[in-house]
């Protein structure tokens, strides 16, 4: 499967600013999509791989800063590279506090340029991929069936196969083959390995009991 390509959305309502970017972005083989307006871009559907924002902090209704903080309440940690022919000092830390890669004030350079976005660019890849490890581990764990989800509950606790036998009421031959399968397909290498996938799926690990007394 060939991978999504590496988009940069350019908001500007400067038509030559909007010219001048695409064509250096172009010049070096990124995607680009260009929009006049903040109204215009979200009305677009957004790209499927790793991509960042070029967005002018003053625009004719919705501004830059504005677009910003409606991405972060939606969840959209698209990265922001802010350009502007009107910046300040307050506005500069406004954005960048809020998690822009850039402020740069116009006229910047083009390598100013390329070095911003290559940043945002690694940034949201590195996010695309940890998202897709995530759903990918979740998806191993929802493969488990019952008993052996409480196989790997107690043996992410440190559980012996002779504790989890007895606190599950079954054979301790059953556990070794039931934690067998959870190693297979969670993919895990080790125990420490599992008791971290335990950890990112949220199946907080307990302190481990010691053995059962009769």
């Amino acid at each position: 499967m060939e991978a999504a390509p590496r988009t940069v959305i350019v908001v500007d309502d400067d038509l030559a600013v909007r010219e001048a970017v695409g064509s250096l972005l172009r010049s070096v083989d990124l995607a680009v999509a260009c929009y006049a307006s903040v109204r215009d871009m979200l009305a677009a559907p957004l790209p499927d791989g790793p991509s960042c924002l070029v967005l002018d902090v003053r625009l004719p209704g919705q501004s830059g800063l504005d677009l910003q903080q409606e991405l972060a309440r939606a969840g959209n940690p698209l990265p922001i590279i802010f350009i502007t022919g009107h910046g300040d000092i307050p506005m500069t830390v406004q954005a960048m506090k809020a998690g822009a890669v850039e402020f740069l004030a116009k006229p910047f350079r083009d390598q100013e340029l390329l070095d911003a976005i290559t940043i945002g660019l690694e940034r949201d890849h590195a996010r695309r991929a940890a998202g897709q490890a995530e759903a990918d581990l979740r998806a191993r764990f929802t493969t488990l069936t019952p008993r052996e989800t409480d196989v790997m509950g107690l043996v992410v606790q440190g559980r012996m196969n002779k504790q989890i036998a007895f606190t599950l009421g079954i054979s301790e031959i059953t556990v070794k083959v039931h934690r067998g399968q959870v190693m297979r397909k969670m993919q895990a290498g080790s125990i420490a390995e599992l008791v971290r996938m335990a950890d990112r799926l949220g199946l907080a690990p307990g302190r481990p009991d010691g053995p059962p007394r009769r």
